[in-house]
């Protein structure tokens, strides 16, 4: 007798033997069917034994409950005295609830876990026929398959079988599972039966005999006539009989649904036909079937029907597969496929998914299969369809080194281990890890997690799915450098013809200069040699990931060539994790960046440094580039100086916009591309204006000393004084002068003429830094017209001869260099010009109007497409600028917030203001960002500037990558282009041509 409040014994016990609810479980073995169990201390060392001893105690107690009298004592003696039965039933009722709940609805199924033979621990497919044989229909074949899924549990539960032979069990299960629906399906239809052949084609997991515990069973389906047949009708007798042996698996009935048999790797998916003649599948994969096609074929196994049918399919098959890596979209192909599907995930279970999240079961399946696909034509020992196996040949080989090898496939097994057991406990199809408590404690308990199996069970997950995520990517590229390095005993060096078209299927152009590159890298006992060989298979990575893998290899090169003995480099490519990622995603993107980094290599701190990728403000560069000039000893040296700050600065802005345009793997790339072309629009004005500040102190400087005998300020126009400058933009500007007091006014122009003389000309010196070309036609008079005048030369000029283009162009009017209160006299002067009282007359709008017609007739390029050309163009730069400066210069005098030079400002203040409606000014806006950032991108690609997209299929994949369309996809970015610009046009000629 108990006392009260003091717990008994057996509560005790309970919870030492790992129940979470002693008293529910106390209750229960109270029970008085129990009574010849409860006193034996077998039982519960057997339930404590078990992955959730209180679930296996309550799918006992029913189990129990569910037999007669005379079985019930049966079952206990057999319980208590056969230990291999104890262990097998408890340990499944404690591991799966689905399958509790069929054996209460099927008491009598627990009798076949009592046999323990040598046939029982490895059971094939002819096993599992024999388990099926008495189905006759879907309700009695979900039974036996019940009952035969009973045993490949008990064996998994108890260790008897590992994961890899658990999944092959599983597939074989699903084999004879599909010979039986097939067969109930030909006994309810013999007369399609006698028409046709048709065989079944495994595919995927069932395929490569690695199948989960509820999974879709892939398929496809392969049909002939028989002989004499009408072939038409004897494909449709075979695709009625692939229907129903699809229903008799997947439709659910009382005892619930088995898997869903899944056809869509069929040629064509979903809208092509069931079933189709091996000629017709010859036919479609000869011609029209794509690379990821090829790889699921690398799992097809003739599973059910005409085994002849099958084999002559697999063996039609099999050559192509194996020719997949020579077509002449696999690069592109592969790079689709190896940029990562995770967009689909919902952002909550990202972290908890473990077949597609980052380290999951996909990461090391494509692997594997990429490998095969581009060795496998020349080897066949890695013709195999099951991952593990694979890897294995794979490591024997060399393709894959042993020690990298070895650490996936025990990753590997660890979570399909995982995956199994979160299957197996309700039967139901899903690779997301459990987030309560309990759900965890028994998933942990179940992989042999018996300490803290919570806490456990997150670290052993985390250090798999780490290693995964580390290797993942690696073992592409280890075993090239291998060929290089010294190799532990047993290792294999994988061949120069392997080496190649390894690169080669990665998207290396030139696979021999690629490994010349690499043999220069990592050859060596250096220690340079050896952080290199530790950098390269993940920088590999990146660069393959880029639309031009060769610039970045031999970028890396040239860096390495100029830095490589210098030791902060090598540390911050080893330490900083984003600067290694950093720097090869700006050596791989286009020609502009490495070419300005490699004019002074020191710049890649800039990389490393989470500042470092900020711009620079002008009032910081301004004062660099003045100290700068006044510490050279002339103004050659001078502007050599302040040119070397604007190359470093042109880098830094051009290295942030590519690594926000392409994102790199801890952060994703910016979903705001006005915010892109703001930043650079802002930081290449910034730097330029302080280039001509220091250009103007360096001519004065030489000539004069500290003081010019006239105050001059540089007038920025056009893309400079709008702040939207691109990477290869003139500097449109006005020079304008005013003499100091006392001094003579010609005395004044001759200094003020020979300061811009002086300072175009050291702008334009010929160094190894990006010259910075001035250009000052649009000054009044044009080319014709003097260099510099005076502020009432501009003054009278402009009230006297002013012409209406003038004043749009001054719209763009802003001080950039020289005396600030010059330059702001200036405006004060050509505000009223440009933002006239009343607003611009209708005479003066149509003059607009007409001169716009007339550059787009005269000024297009000859042979360019009017549809891509980005500043002329349909919708372009252009079309959207001519449209929002005419509405400045009729509003402007009434709305404030047109009184900028700024094009998206305006744009805007003018939908503010309502004299634009939200959907136009968001067409606007979102075609004029588009158009810059062509032009930012084929300058960043090409290293010079352009208006159109490249002809050249890498650059305009390159120009691709920068506006987020990945390999393969050019197309579609230049229909999306047109398509854009298109419906700006339509915008444009309702608002500025009144159409």
């Amino acid at each position: 007798m108990t006392v009260p409040g003091r717990r008994s014994s057996t509560f005790s016990r309970l919870l030492r033997h790992g129940f979470t609810d002693p008293s529910a479980a106390e209750r229960l073995l109270d029970l008085p069917e129990f009574a010849a169990l409860r006193g034996d201390p077998v039982l519960l060392d057997a339930l404590g034994a078990t992955a959730d001893p209180d679930l296996a105690l309550r799918g006992l107690v029913r189990l129990v409950e569910a037999q007669s009298d005379t079985e019930r004592q049966t079952l206990t003696t057999t319980l208590l005295s056969a230990k291999p039965f104890r262990d097998r039933l408890l340990g499944v009722l404690g591991a799966s609830e689905a399958l509790a709940d069929h054996l209460a609805r099927h008491p009598e199924d627990w009798a076949t876990l009592v046999t323990y033979e040598a046939v029982d621990l490895h059971p094939g497919i002819t096993e599992f026929e024999q388990g099926l044989a008495e189905a006759t229909d879907p309700v009695s074949l979900r039974v036996a398959y019940r009952r035969c899924l009973l045993g490949i549990a008990a064996r998994d539960v108890c260790g008897t079988t590992d994961v890899a032979q658990t999944a092959a069990e599983l597939a074989d299960l699903a084999t004879a599972t599909l010979r039986a629906a097939l067969a109930i399906a030909r006994a309810a239809e013999p007369a399609d039966a006698a028409q046709c052949r048709l065989a079944v084609i495994a595919m995927g997991k069932c395929g490569g005999h690695e199948l989960n515990y509820v999974s879709d069973v892939d398929v496809i389906f392969v049909g002939e006539p028989v002989e004499g047949a009408d072939e038409a009708k004897a494909i449709q007798a075979a695709t009625r009989l692939a229907s129903h042996l699809m229903r008799i698996c997947s439709e659910t009935t009382v005892e619930g649904t088995i898997w869903p048999v899944d056809a869509n790797l069929r040629p064509e998916g979903r809208n092509g036909p069931l079933v189709r003649t091996l000629s017709s599948h010859l036919a479609y994969y000869q011609r029209w079937a794509k690379t990821w096609e090829f790889q699921a074929l690398l799992k097809a196994r003739p599973v059910a029907g005409d085994p002849e049918l099958g084999s002559a399919y697999v063996d039609a098959v099999s050559p192509l597969v194996w020719q997949a890596a020579e077509r002449e979209n696999f690069v592109t192909d592969v790079q689709a496929m190896r940029r990562r599907v995770v967009d689909n995930i919902p952002v909550a279970q990202v972290d908890r998914e473990l077949k597609l999240g980052p380290g999951g079961l996909r990461d090391v399946e494509f692997a594997v299969q990429l490998l095969q696909l581009v060795h496998g034509r020349s080897d066949a020992t890695l013709h195999s369809g099951s991952t593990l196996d694979a890897l294995a040949a794979l490591a024997g080989g060399g393709y894959v080194g042993r020690a990298d090898a070895a650490q996936l496939d025990e990753a590997y097994r660890f979570l399909r281990a995982m995956e199994h057991r979160i299957q197996l406990y309700r039967l139901r199809r899903t690779h997301l890890v459990p987030e309560g408590e309990d759900d965890l404690r028994r998933l942990g308990r179940s992989l042999g997690l018996r300490t803290d199996p919570v806490a456990a069970l997150n670290k052993e997950w985390k250090r798999h799915a780490s290693v995964v995520r580390r290797l993942h990517e690696k073992i592409f590229y280890r075993p090239l450098l291998d060929a290089f390095a010294q190799l532990a005993p047993g290792e294999i060096r994988l061949s120069p013809k392997a080496a190649g078209q390894r690169l080669e299927a990665l998207g290396y152009a030139d696979p021999a200069a690629a490994l010349r590159h690499l043999e220069a890298l990592a050859s060596g006992v250096s220690r340079k040699a050896a952080i290199q060989r530790h950098l390269l298979p993940v920088l590999l990575g990146w660069f393959a990931d880029s639309a031009d893998p060769d610039s970045g290899l031999l970028g890396f090169r040239r860096v390495s060539d100029a830095l490589g003995k210098t030791p902060w480099y090598l540390r911050l490519l080893r330490d900083e994790g984003a600067a290694a990622e950093n720097l090869a995603r700006v050596l791989s993107a286009g020609r502009l960046a490495p070419d300005l980094l490699l004019r002074a290599p020191e710049a890649v701190a800039i990389l490393g440094d989470p500042e470092g990728l900020r711009p620079r403000g002008r009032d910081h560069l301004e004062q660099e580039v003045l100290a700068a000039v006044g510490r050279a000893d002339d103004a050659e040296q001078a502007v050599a100086a302040a040119r070397g700050v604007r190359r470093r600065e042109l880098f830094r802005t051009a290295a942030a916009d590519l690594i926000d345009s392409y994102g790199t793997e801890d952060s994703p790339r910016t979903s705001d591309p006005g915010a892109l072309v703001d930043r650079v629009g802002e930081a290449v004005t910034d730097l330029n204006a302080a280039t001509l500040a220091g250009a103007l102190r360096a001519a004065v400087r030489a000539e004069w000393g500290e003081e010019l005998p006239t105050r001059f300020a540089v007038i920025g126009m056009g893309r400079f004084g709008g702040h939207e400058l691109g990477y290869g933009s003139d500097a449109d500007v006005l020079f304008v002068h005013e003499p100091r007091p006392g001094v003579d006014e010609q005395e004044a122009a001759k200094a003020a003429n020979r300061v811009v003389t002086e300072m175009r000309r050291l702008l334009q010196l010929p160094t190894t830094d990006p010259p910075l070309l001035i250009d000052a036609d649009l000054r009044p008079e044009g080319r014709n017209g003097p260099l510099v005048r005076t502020l009432a030369s501009y003054e009278a000029y402009y009230r006297r001869w002013s012409l209406v283009w003038e004043s749009q162009a001054l719209l763009r009017a802003a001080p950039m260099a020289g005396d600030a209160d010059l330059g702001q006299r200036f405006i004060e002067l050509v505000d009223p010009l440009r933002y006239p009282a009343e607003g611009l007359g209708e005479d003066a709008a149509r003059e607009i109007r007409r001169l716009k017609a007339r550059m787009e007739s005269e000024r297009l390029p000859r042979g360019a497409d009017p549809t891509l050309h980005a500043k002329l163009g349909r919708g372009g730069l252009s079309d959207v600028e001519w449209t929002v400066q005419l509405l400045q210069m009729r509003h402007g005098w009434a709305e404030p917030g047109l009184r900028t030079t700024r094009t998206r400002t305006a744009l805007s203040a003018a939908h503010a203001a309502g004299l634009i409606p939200t959907e136009e000014a968001q067409t606007l806006d979102e075609a004029w960002v588009l158009a810059t950032r062509v032009r930012n991108a084929v300058m960043l690609v090409r290293g010079r500037p352009g208006d159109t997209f490249p002809s050249d299929p890498r650059e305009l994949a390159a120009v691709g990558r920068y506006l987020g369309y990945g390999p393969g996809h050019v197309g579609e970015m230049v229909d999306d282009y047109r398509r854009i610009t298109r419906r700006a046009r339509a915008v444009v000629d309702e608002l500025f041509y009144g159409s």
